[in-house]
């Protein structure tokens, strides 16, 4: 039978309910497989892009039932485990990229990214340039070269959560013969990226997929076997490789994503309308708010939003006001990540680091993470976060 997402994620990378033995997979850790011949061990090599058993590096069954989760929610055909979310992004850009290739990469993208295009890929001879998360068609046709290789997008942006025109961008990309890799991390299970021209898909199994703040891991998704190609080769060779430990947690995670998601898109979406309503708030930049940049994008593409979102303060407020707020809330904790089940709260100004002129606001920002606490609760201690903030 065909399984609709929600039963998948019960269901897959474990044994048929109907057998006898536990419900979750065992976890499998290892570094040495053994052959019974020569002749097995020749052949077994053979099929590195298949998911078998051939030296710990390539992983293991723990891997292989994590990465068929992870492609089969992404709605792609292949998936490679790594070590961390940042992993996840430089792994298949160095696989992809060589010396003389250009790649362009929104101006909203995470720090960590722009800081490897800039020391790392810059060291080995391939250029970067910024674009306006919200570029037009017509610019971003003039933005490519002749020898850009990757259009990278991430939507919605880091920090400031501008919703890409994804379509468009695939389109004009694979015009020039570019691949469009996306950083999918925010839009883990309502966004498709293979159904929008995405060709590499982008995890940060951190996050969500993770749901305990417990581990750290990423994934990179594909749709075509040219692309498995490229991406598993450069991962092995470049000793990329993922806890097994932190694979079965991430399993574990994802058995609860799909309702974990509803109650905190729920939970995200009531707190950033109550601030939108406040008088100290000038924007909230939470995707499925008009306010937001790119909110039609979201309303076309998207099935639903996670509970990540930001806002902006009225003018009126300086950063100290905004930290002041911060300090004195006691049920969301000072941390970078997101994805847990516990609410999170960063100021965000003068952490954004902007080449091209874009993501300036009136005012300053901070940046929300609703966990699965009592909202009446979160409200309450925001409320009194407000009343520091005013008082700064």
């Amino acid at each position: 039978m065909t399984k609709k997402i929600e039963t998948a994620l019960v269901h897959d990378g474990r044994n048929p309910t109907r057998s006898y033995g536990f419900v979750n997979p065992k976890l499998v850790r290892g570094s040495t497989v053994l052959y019974p011949d020569m002749a097995t061990k020749l052949e077994t090599g053979k099929h590195i892009l298949e998911p078998v058993d051939i030296y710990g590096l390539c992983g293991n069954e723990t891997h292989f039932a994590l990465e068929r989760m992870i492609a089969r929610i992404e709605g792609g055909t292949h998936c490679q485990v790594v070590g961390s979310g940042l992993a996840a992004i430089t792994v298949p850009l160095l696989a992809y990229l060589s010396a003389g290739d250009h790649i362009l990469v929104p101006d909203s993208v995470y720090g960590p990214t722009r800081t490897f295009c800039e020391r790392v890929l810059r060291r080995y001879g391939v250029s970067t340039s910024y674009y306006d998360p919200m570029v037009d068609e017509t610019a971003a046709r003039a933005m490519l070269q002749p020898n850009t290789r990757v259009l990278f997008t991430e939507s919605p942006g880091s920090h400031t959560f501008e919703v890409q025109d994804i379509p468009m961008l695939a389109r004009v990309a694979h015009a020039a013969g570019a691949k469009v890799f996306l950083d999918n991390t925010w839009g883990l299970h309502h966004f498709q990226p293979f159904n929008h021209g995405v060709d590499v898909s982008i995890q940060a199994l951190t996050k969500y997929a993770g749901g305990h703040s417990d581990i750290i891991l990423g994934a990179v998704s594909v749709n075509s076997d040219e692309d498995w190609h490229w991406l598993r080769l450069g991962a092995l060779e470049l000793g990329s490789y993922a806890s097994p430990d932190d694979c079965w947690l991430a399993l574990r995670g994802l058995r609860t994503l799909h309702v974990r998601l509803k109650a905190q898109e729920a939970a995200g979406l009531r707190v950033a309308h109550w601030f939108a309503a406040r008088p100290e708030v000038a924007r909230v930049l939470h995707p499925a708010l008009p306010g937001c940049p790119g909110h039609t994008f979201f309303k076309r593409d998207f099935s639903g939003a996670c509970g990540l979102f930001g806002v902006v303060f009225q003018p009126a407020y300086s950063a100290e006001a905004v930290v002041a707020m911060i300090d004195a809330l006691q049920l969301f904790g000072i941390g970078a990540s997101w994805g847990g089940y516990e609410s999170l709260v960063l100021p965000t100004t003068g952490t954004i680091k902007r080449t091209e002129g874009t993501g300036n606001f009136e005012g300053n920002l901070a940046r929300f993470q609703i966990g699965l606490e009592n909202v009446d609760d979160l409200i309450e201690d925001l409320e009194q976060g407000l009343a520091a903030l005013r008082a700064a």
